[in-house]
């Protein structure tokens, strides 16, 4: 009897616990804010000027990055760090070369950025609570999936059209020099930027531009259903 008892008790305790955190994940799902472009339109309305400025500051630090790997290419061979030719590479120039590579760009790039982005964090936590719940930011988990896969598919497809238009398409990997393929690279990030880069960003200008300007109509038609 004593068991049977138990038993019950057991049962009832589990189903009110299911009950209690069923109704949690629906009060949870009605409540949360869904995350959507009018919080990115609103935001880009009222800080457009802080948006441009976050812009910018990325595009410099992408920039920079580029030029730090550059230099520390051509400072690591001048310096015996690394041998000129591939062929001639072993596992301790490679992890020494990534290791310093690493510390330049922590350096020169990564201190800068971090510094950058803490005067960011500061600008946000200065706005109105208000203000940030209504972009619904940080309301929902973004479901979009990464394109590392086909990226790295896009630049190894560059590189072979780079490697057949130079005419090395049949010569040894082993022979080619640090300063080749590096060169190659840079000449794919252009080429990137060229097709994919200016057209991606024309179009987020006319979209900026095609935001602000219907402020003005949003504005007069709340004005006209409150009145």
């Amino acid at each position: 009897m004593i068991y049977a008892l138990f038993y019950k008790l057991r049962k009832y305790t589990n189903y009110r616990y299911y009950l209690r955190w069923n109704d949690r994940g629906n009060m949870m799902t009605d409540t949360e804010p869904e995350t959507n472009n009018e919080g990115w339109k609103e935001f880009l309305r009222k800080h457009w000027k802080m948006t441009a400025i976050f812009v910018v500051g990325a595009v410099l630090a992408l920039l920079g990055s580029i030029v730090v790997f550059l230099w520390f290419v051509e400072d690591a061979q001048l310096i015996g760090m690394v041998p000129t030719t591939l062929n001639l590479w072993t596992m301790g120039h490679i992890v020494t070369f990534i290791l310093h590579l690493i510390f330049w760009e922590l350096l020169l790039i990564g201190v800068p950025t971090i510094i950058g982005a803490v005067a960011a964090w500061q600008w946000w936590k200065r706005l109105p609570d208000e203000e940030k719940r209504e972009y619904h930011f940080f309301g929902s988990r973004s479901r979009t999936t990464g394109g590392g896969g086909g990226v790295s598919l896009l630049f190894f497809i560059f590189f072979c059209i780079k490697v057949y238009i130079d005419g090395n398409w049949d010569v040894a990997v082993a022979s080619w020099t640090l300063d080749y393929v590096v060169d190659s690279m840079i000449s794919i990030l252009i080429w990137v930027v060229i097709i994919f880069g200016i057209p991606t960003v024309l179009g987020v200008l006319w979209w900026i531009n095609h935001e602000m300007k219907k402020k003005p109509s949003n504005v007069s038609n709340q004005t006209a259903n409150t009145s």
